[in-house]
This record gives C-alpha cells, structure tokens and sequence, in this order.
C-alpha cells in the first residue's frame, strides 16, 4: 500500500507544501499579530478605567408599602438590562449594572450604579412606589427661570 494511493492524500501533499513555503512569512507575520493584539488589549483596558473612574449613582429609596408584582420585576430587569447596550463601545467589564447595598444608622439603603453613558436608563424608576434619587448632579447647567414682568411695562 501506497501513501500516494489513499484518498486525500493530493490534498495532504498540497498543504504540506504551501506550509512550507509560507513559514518564513508567517514567522515574520507572528510578531505584528502579536503586537496588535497587545495593542488592542492595552487600548481596551484603558477605557473600561477610564469608564470606571466616573460612574452614576443613584439611590433606590422604595415606600413603606413596596411590594412589586413578578411582572414589575421583569420590567425593571429589563430596563438594567439596557444599561449595557446604553453603553455602545465600552466593553462588558466597564458597561455593567451594579446593585450596591449599604446600611447606615439601622437603615438599609440600595444604591445603582452604571456608566455616564447611562445616566438617563438608570435615572427611570422602574417600580410604582419607588423613588429614585441621583446622587451626582450636573452643577455646570442652570435652571431656566423666567421672570415676571411687570403689569406697566406690557
């Protein structure tokens, strides 16, 4: 029996060969994929920190008569589930929802915390008798006032 008789053995001999012939390429090839790829990865890690560094919390402060239905609670799940796609190019690590308990005087409190990015979904109140309250505040926009003329001055 012959190697050359078996089937697929053209196939074999062709790979073979092409391998071969691209090794010296593919040994110059390894150090720029290398290097991308550290590239990549350092560029990645600098922006789930920079993502971490400034982060929205807000505090969950529920009445004293809480008590969701399971489909409140699935629409509430959901609504934490758009945190993530709120955040587009921030990888997971640095786009996650977290629930950070706390409890201060005999007092629990519940605060949520997520990216800029999604300070808007994490700012909705996802239950009835739930109030949400933002902790970090923009002080840079003012308030729009209009003041009242006076009646001679029409």
């Amino acid at each position: 029996m012959n190697i050359a008789d078996l089937p697929g053995a053209q196939v074999l001999v062709n790979t073979a060969d092409w391998a071969t012939m691209a090794a010296p390429y593919l040994a110059a090839l390894s150090p720029v994929a290398l290097a991308t790829w550290i590239l990549v990865a350092a560029w990645r890690a600098r922006l789930v920190r920079d993502v971490l560094a400034e982060r929205v919390t807000v505090e969950v402060v529920p009445t004293s008569t809480f008590d969701p239905s399971e489909g409140e609670v699935g629409r509430w799940a959901r609504q934490l589930g758009r945190v993530h796609q709120s955040a587009v190019s921030v990888p997971a690590r640095g786009s996650a929802a977290r629930l950070r308990y706390s409890a201060e005087d005999g007092k629990m409190r519940c605060f949520l915390e997520g990216p800029v990015t999604a300070a808007a979904v994490l700012a909705m109140p996802g239950f009835a008798e739930v109030e949400v309250r933002a902790h970090r505040t923009q002080k840079d926009i003012q308030p729009v006032r209009f003041h009242a003329q006076s009646e001679g001055a029409k």
